[in-house]
């Protein structure tokens, strides 16, 4: 019966939504992720490996430790680093900002951390004089007074000098809850520190589905309602302290000041201008209040929180405000002088007012910070995307924060109406609509960047070398937008043979730079980048991103597909220069023709992609099947043919390149026995469950895409090519599940939780099932019993691996893992084939794991791992975002397939395969494994030997 009520009309919606909701910012919503402020913190254990695991790692550490070396050496930061250890918390809560304009952590304790203001780079520790506080008096002489979070004794003891340690640090939270349901998030202090007063603090920022432009700004806005019980008015004092500091030890650089700032509509505040060191570009801050005719805003432009800079210090601030209940007795300049070297500087404003008895009041409060120079380390320059609306000059954050104040209520409205249905569906177990909008943290917190679309401001000198790009020639496409049988592949063929005329084209020509394939009435709406994970910093990792971007696809469309255009000019880009592997030490190109990369880069993101250097990415099974299943998911999702026309060159050819994976050419694709996929210390030969599946769908996907542009020809050709793909990988059944692989050791029987990513794609794409339906479900219900229910009864999600016998598959790291977005996916997969119950039990592990209060404290950084004995690995991941996989699947309405009724003649098919062949080979890699010396094959084999 659960499962018959999905996709039933789960997309009608009550026409009065289109109506302005009025949202009460003093009541939480009615499901949220709740903590008690005084739940202990309890730290959880990072991963450890097994000593086979560390034998058989111990030279890609070696070679991993040199490259850092070599890294730091050229003032380059390595896409991992696990010998450098970042100070780590388990009680975050919903980060400040919108999308892609830098992200400020917050915890539920009231901590501001975890800034990440500049690309790559993350300051996890809180800064302490960043605060909200309360004063409280009443007539008859009651006076309450405390800072609004609970500070660590051990940081409070070490800035009693400063002031800070004498705040008045009262607040318990035993009485005190924190709500959260990204974007939004409530403190509601019951009775603290005035037992008559009740306090609620409503944060939001603007991440509204849809919107592309206040989901861009980087500001929250903090609306305190104050509701007073007492037989007495309460004369109320909120304070907003704020540190001159982007995290780290740029607060100390020297050199920053602030000054007062007085918009109109009665917004008042602070300005911080910090001049940020190491080479970032400068930062504005705006604290701010709104005046009303019942609160009085009053300013302190500057404190000293340490050092020896010149001002009244942090304590004498606080004994201002709490002696008189504003500033207004402070006697400042409207600009303070610059910060010493050695020192720190914050401000304040103070929002004053009076509450009546038995009466509510609220007032508004918005934090802003204008920083809308990206620059990458290795010289590139960007504006980032609100700039569009603000301008590029750093001078924009009074305005930004003022309009916050004014416009929230708008944003609200919206995002509630986006929201409510999802909450109010009896369907749903109350732990899943709270647990989907809040692993969506990530669009703000995985480092994410969104630009304004335009090439770098400023280039290092290309060095053109040979590097080319098969870009765009001509358009193979008729006027009613249809494209002749032949001229795809001969278009293709045109363009490899004029390749040296490419080297002299602008620099974004030869780069993954997706706006370039943008028609002129499209509109521009930037690029997206997020990182794969705090501990990968590869941006738009496309074997993660293949999980997560059903969030992206779901509620900003556009972003997905700037993605993707992404990854479509990538796939035409060659790029021979050599990186050195840290699995054997080998020098392999960079990019290769034809090969969809692992990411978009890492210092110099869109020119130089493939990060990546554990493995050969360029002879990855996962990748180019992957973007081709999410490209025609996006087609599917959007409807937009101009984008199906424009990259389908690159997915022909992405498609053409993995021919020469079909060793024994019966239409399926071999793994190679090394971690060519996603699971890259788990390896597999032969055909395998995983990537043997992604390709079979992948040729199905690609005929789907043919019939969008109007490539009859090459619809019917990949068609045939899934059909004989489909008889191979089915020979995998062995009566209960698909095997891991077909290569007969002792763990190609084992059960892999992943088997059907394949199947899981094309469902949720409206595709043809690529194997036998009662086979999927079967498979699936293997999954559960096994994956699922045979590890901690159910309460951790589904392991990567498990053998036939029930114990985990402990042959790598990987395959004794549990992946939270894999799960999600695994969900997903279940919903499609029906099993609507299965799927939230086995997505539900996640929860109890990360999310619920007897889990392990990974809130708001969803790992990508933990294994059976509950260490995790890779806090705050991309995969995660999974979960809208599973959302997709309950709300998408049931598709009517295709006809296929094809008669394709054997003239046809030869013509057709002869020019498929023909791309193929060009795009071959050259077999070099073969012609290495005796010499060379002794030197690897002594440094295999010796792990190093």
């Amino acid at each position: 019966m659960f499962e018959d009520d999905f996709h039933e009309g789960e997309t009608e919606q009550d026409d009065s939504s289109a109506n302005k909701v009025m949202v009460d910012p003093g009541r939480p919503e009615m499901l949220t992720w709740q903590r008690n402020l005084s739940t202990p913190e309890i730290t959880r254990s990072e991963f450890t490996l097994s000593f086979q695991e560390m034998k058989q790692m111990a030279a890609v550490g070696l070679r991993l430790w040199r490259h850092i070396q070599e890294e730091a050496a050229k003032g380059i930061g390595p896409i991992m680093n696990p010998f450098a250890k970042r100070a780590i918390t388990f009680s975050h809560g919903v980060p400040l900002g919108g999308v892609g304009a830098g992200s400020i952590g917050r915890s539920y304790k009231g901590q501001f951390l975890r800034w990440q203001l500049f690309p790559r780079i993350c300051e996890s520790s809180p800064v302490l004089a960043n605060q909200f506080s309360v004063f409280v008096s009443r007539p008859h002489g009651e006076n309450y007074s405390s800072v609004l979070g609970l500070g660590s004794p051990e940081r409070l003891k070490e800035s009693t000098a400063s002031g800070i340690g004498t705040w008045d640090w009262n607040l318990k939270g035993d009485n005190s809850t924190y709500h959260a349901l990204y974007p939004r998030a409530w403190t509601v202090y019951e009775g603290e520190p005035d037992p008559e007063l009740r306090i609620v603090c409503r944060q939001i920022s603007p991440v509204i589905p849809h919107n592309y432009k206040e989901s861009s700004f980087p500001v929250a806005v903090f609306t305190y309602t104050l509701f007073n019980s007492g037989d007495t008015a309460a004369d109320v004092t909120l304070l907003f302290t704020w540190a001159n500091s982007v995290g780290g030890t740029s607060e100390f650089s020297g050199h920053h000041y602030n000054s007062k700032m007085m918009m109109k509509d009665g917004v008042h505040g602070v300005l911080l201008h910090h001049k940020t060191a190491d080479g970032q570009p400068p930062v504005t801050f705006a604290i701010a209040a709104q005046e009303t005719d019942r609160v009085h805003v009053s300013k302190c432009p500057s404190f000293v929180i340490s050092g020896n800079s010149q001002g009244i210090n942090a304590k004498d601030m606080w004994h201002e405000v709490k002696r008189h209940g504003s500033f207004d007795h402070l006697d400042s300049a409207a600009t303070s002088n610059p910060s010493e070297p050695g020192s720190s500087i914050g401000a304040a404003i103070a929002a004053s007012l009076s509450v009546p008895s038995n009466a509510t009041c609220t007032v508004n409060f918005s934090l802003a910070w204008d920083c809308p120079q990206l620059n990458f380390s290795k010289g590139k320059t960007y504006h980032r995307r609100y700039s569009r609306f603000y301008g590029s000059h750093g001078d924009a954050a009074a305005n930004i924060a003022r309009d916050a104040i004014l416009e929230h209520g708008q944003w609200e409205s919206q995002i509630q109406e986006w929201q409510t249905p999802i909450l109010e569906d009896k369907r749903l177990p109350e732990w899943y609509p709270v647990t989907l909008f809040n692993e969506l943290y990530y669009l703000n917190a995985g480092g994410t960047v969104w630009t304004d679309g335009s090439p770098p401001m400023h280039d290092i000198l290309p060095n053109w070398g040979r590097k080319f790009s098969l870009g765009r020639h001509k358009s193979n496409f008729t006027k009613d937008g249809t494209s002749s049988e032949s001229e795809t592949a001969a278009d293709i063929l045109d363009r490899m043979s004029s390749v040296l005329e490419q080297v002299s084209t602008p620099s974004t020509s030869n780069s993954a730079f997706g706006p370039n394939l943008l028609q002129k009435e499209e509109e521009n709406i930037g690029q997206f980048l997020y990182l794969e994970g705090m501990d990968y910093h590869m941006w738009n990792a496309c074997d993660v991103h293949f999980y997560a971007s059903f969030a992206l696809v779901s509620l900003f469309p556009k972003l997905e597909l700037s993605i993707q255009r992404d990854f479509a000019a990538a796939v035409m880009v060659h790029d021979p220069t050599k990186i050195r592997l840290l699995y054997d030490g080998k020098w392999v190109p960079r990019k290769v023709l034809g090969a969809v990369p692992h990411d978009v880069g890492s210092n110099d993101p869109w020119f130089e992609v493939n990060a990546y250097n554990l493995y050969n990415a360029n002879k990855w099974k996962d990748l180019n099947p992957k973007f081709v299943l999410q490209v025609y998911r996006d087609i599917v999702a959007t409807g937009d043919k101009n984008f199906a026309r424009v990259v389908w060159p690159s997915v022909y050819v992405a498609m053409a390149y993995m021919d020469q994976f079909d060793k024994d050419r019966d239409g399926m694709v071999e793994n190679e026995g090394f971690p060519d996929q996603t699971y890259e210390t788990w390896s597999a030969s032969g055909v395998s469950a995983y990537s043997g599946g992604l390709w079979v769908a992948a040729l199905q996907a690609a005929s789907a895409i043919a019939h969008e542009v109007g490539d009859n020809g090459c619809e019917e050709y990949f068609w045939l090519k899934f059909q004989k793909a489909k008889a191979v990988y089915e020979k995998l059944w062995n009566g209960s599940y698909f095997n891991f692989d077909n290569s007969g050791s002792t763990r190609s029987s084992s059960i892999q939780a992943d088997q059907l990513a394949g199947q899981w794609y094309v469902r949720a794409c409206g595709l043809f099932s690529i194997v036998d339906e009662n086979k999927a479900k079967t498979a699936l219900e293997k999954v559960y019993q096994y994956n699922v229910l045979k590890v901690k009864d159910g309460r951790r999600g589904a392991v990567n691996g498990i053998l036939p016998d029930g114990k985990v598959d402990m042959s790598s790291m990987q395959s004794r893992e549990i992946w939270a977005g894999v799960t999600y996916g695994v969900a997903a997969s279940m919903i499609h084939e029906g099993l609507v119950e299965t799927a939230f039990q086995t997505a539900k592990g996640i929860y109890e794991a990360a999310w619920s209060e007897k889990g392990f404290g990974y809130s708001f950084q969803t790992p990508e791992a933990w294994n059976t004995i509950d260490e995790y690995r890779s806090l705050c991941y991309m995969r995660p975002l999974a979960i809208w996989g599973m959302q997709w699947a309950l709300s998408q309405p049931i598709q009517s397939k295709r006809e296929m009724k094809f008669e394709v003649k054997e003239e046809s098919f030869s013509k057709h395969h002869a020019v498929f062949s023909r791309v193929a080979s060009l795009l071959k890699l050259p077999e070099d494994e073969s012609r290495r010396s005796i010499l060379q094959i002794i030197y690897d084999y002594t440094c295999r030997r010796m792990w190093i």
